[in-house]
C-alpha cells in the first residue's frame, strides 16, 4: 500500500510538472508571437519613415546632382548651364550664388572670345609679317603678310621655318643667319624695299618659342628722308641768306663809297664781307665733313700725349686713369669731336675751371666724359640734341653733336648726354678697347 501511494504521488507530481511545463510553453509562444508582431510593426514604421525621408530629400539630392553637373561643365569650359530652384532658405542662397557665378563666367568668357577675335583680326591684317615658331622650328602661327612674304600666299602652320627661308632671297637668309635684329633690302636699286627683322624668344606653355617680325620700312624711311632733305634745305637757305644778304649789301655800299671817294670806310666793309664769307665757308665745310665722314683709321694712341695736343687748342682740366693708357682710335676724328664738345662746355656758361675731360679705362673699353657746370639741358633738348640739324644756338648748324655721334658709332661705340647733379652737363662717349 505504501508503495502504491508513493507511486501515485510521484505520478501526480509528474503530471503537475507536465502541466506546468505546458503552461510555460504556451506563455513563451505567446510572448514570442507578441515580440515578433512588435518587431514587424517597428520595421514597417522604420520603412515608412525611410520612404518619407527619401521623398523629402529627393529634391535636395537632385539639386546636388545638378550642382555637380554644372561644376563639371564649368571645368570643361561650358558656362551655359543654370539651376532652377523654387524654395528659399540656405539651399536657395546656394543656388543663387551658383547661378551668379555661372553668369559671371559666361560674361568673362564672352569678353575673352571677343578680345581673341579682335586680336586675331589685328594680327592677321597687320602689314607686319608675324611668324611664331615652336622649339622644333615649325611654324605655329603665320599671319597674312607672312604668308605673302614667305609662303606665296599659302598657309605656313606646320611647315618648317628653315624650309621656308631656303626659298627666300639671299638678303633675307643672310639677315636671319646674322641672328638678332637687323635691317636688309630686297629688290633692285630702282625698286628697293627696306625691311627690319626683329626676333624675340619667350616661353609658351612651358616651351621656348620664337616670334619673328618682318616690317617694311621703305615708305616710312622715304617720308623721313624727304622731311630731312626739306629741313636741310631750310637750314642751308637760312644760313646762305644770313651770309649772302649782308655781303651783297656791303658790296653795294662799298661800290657807293668808291664812287663817292670815301675810301676810309672801305676797310670796315671789306672786313665784314670777309667775316661773313669765312663763316659761310666754315658752314659748308661742316656740312661736307658730316656728309663725307671717312671710315676711322684706327691706330694706337697715348692718351697723355693726345690730351696735351688738345690743351693747345682749348682750356680744360684733365683726369686720366691710368696715366699711361693707350687706346686704338682715329686721332684726327676724336680730336675734332672733343674740341667741339669742350667748346660747347665753355659756351654753356660754365666757369672755365669747371670744364673737365675725364678718361677712364673700363673692362671692355674706354669711357670719355666732357663735364661742365653750365645750365644743362631740358628734357626736350636732351631728346633731340644728337639729331642732325637740331640746334638751340642762334647761329648753330646742329651738326656738332650729330658729328660726335657719327664718329663714336663709326668706332663701334656710343654717346650719351645727361644732366649732372648740382647743375651742368655730362657728355659721355664709350669706345671699345
Amino acid at each position: 500500500m505504501r508503495r502504491l501511494s508513493l507511486t501515485l504521488r510521484m505520478i501526480g507530481l509528474a503530471a503537475a510538472a507536465v502541466a506546468v511545463a505546458l503552461a510555460g510553453s504556451l506563455l513563451l509562444q505567446r510572448w514570442l508571437l507578441a515580440w515578433q508582431a512588435a518587431l514587424v510593426a517597428w520595421l514597417v514604421v522604420a520603412l515608412l519613415l525611410a520612404l518619407a525621408v527619401r521623398r523629402l530629400l529627393a529634391p535636395a539630392r537632385a539639386l546636388f546632382r545638378a550642382l555637380a553637373g554644372t561644376v563639371a561643365s564649368y571645368r570643361d569650359g561650358d558656362f551655359s548651364f543654370g539651376i532652377a530652384w523654387q524654395s528659399g532658405g540656405e539651399l536657395g542662397e546656394l543656388v543663387a550664388a551658383h547661378n551668379a557665378l555661372g553668369h559671371a563666367l559666361r560674361e568673362q568668357r564672352l569678353a575673352l572670345v571677343q578680345r581673341e577675335l579682335l586680336l586675331d583680326t589685328m594680327v592677321q591684317n597687320t602689314p607686319v609679317a608675324m611668324v611664331l615658331v615652336d622649339p622644333a622650328r615649325r611654324v605655329v602661327l603665320g599671319n597674312l603678310a607672312a604668308r605673302r612674304m614667305l609662303g606665296e600666299g599659302r598657309r605656313l602652320e606646320g611647315r618648317g621655318i628653315d624650309d621656308l627661308l631656303a626659298a627666300t632671297p639671299a638678303a633675307l637668309q643672310e639677315a636671319f643667319a646674322r641672328g638678332g635684329d637687323g635691317m636688309f633690302s630686297l629688290g633692285s636699286d630702282d625698286d628697293e624695299d627696306i625691311y627690319h627683322l626683329s626676333r624675340r624668344s619667350f616661353r609658351l606653355n612651358g616651351r621656348v618659342h620664337e616670334l619673328i617680325l618682318l616690317r617694311q620700312l621703305t615708305a616710312e624711311l622715304r617720308r623721313q628722308e624727304v622731311q630731312t632733305w626739306k629741313k636741310v634745305i631750310r637750314v642751308i637757305s637760312h644760313e646762305l641768306n644770313n651770309s649772302l644778304a649782308p655781303i651783297a649789301s656791303l658790296a653795294h655800299s662799298g661800290a657807293e663809297l668808291l664812287r663817292r671817294g670815301q675810301h676810309e670806310r672801305l676797310p670796315a666793309a671789306l672786313t665784314t664781307i670777309e667775316e661773313r664769307a669765312r663763316h659761310l665757308e666754315g658752314f659748308i665745310r661742316d656740312y661736307a665733313r658730316f656728309a663725307k665722314l671717312p671710315a676711322p683709321r684706327l691706330a694706337p694712341v697715348e692718351w697723355s700725349r693726345f690730351i696735351e695736343q688738345l690743351r693747345a687748342q682749348v682750356v680744360f682740366t684733365a683726369d686720366l686713369s691710368p696715366a699711361d693708357g693707350i687706346a686704338r682710335f682715329d686721332a684726327a676724328q676724336l680730336e675734332q669731336t672733343l674740341i667741339n664738345l669742350l667748346k660747347n662746355a665753355h659756351e654753356s656758361g660754365s666757369p672755365a675751371d669747371e670744364v673737365r675731360l675725364s678718361v677712364r679705362r673700363l673692362a671692355d673699353g674706354w669711357r670719355i666724359e666732357v663735364l661742365d657746370r653750365g645750365s644743362g639741358m631740358n628734357e626736350a633738348v636732351l631728346a633731340n640734341a644728337l639729331l642732325p640739324f637740331y640746334s638751340t644756338k642762334r647761329n648753330g648748324t646742329g651738326l656738332g653733336l650729330a658729328l660726335a655721334r657719327e664718329i663714336a658709332e663709326a668706332h663701334g661705340g656710343r654717346i650719351a648726354l645727361l644732366n649732372r647733379e648740382g647743375g651742368g652737363l655730362c657728355v659721355s662717349l664709350l669706345l671699345p678697347a
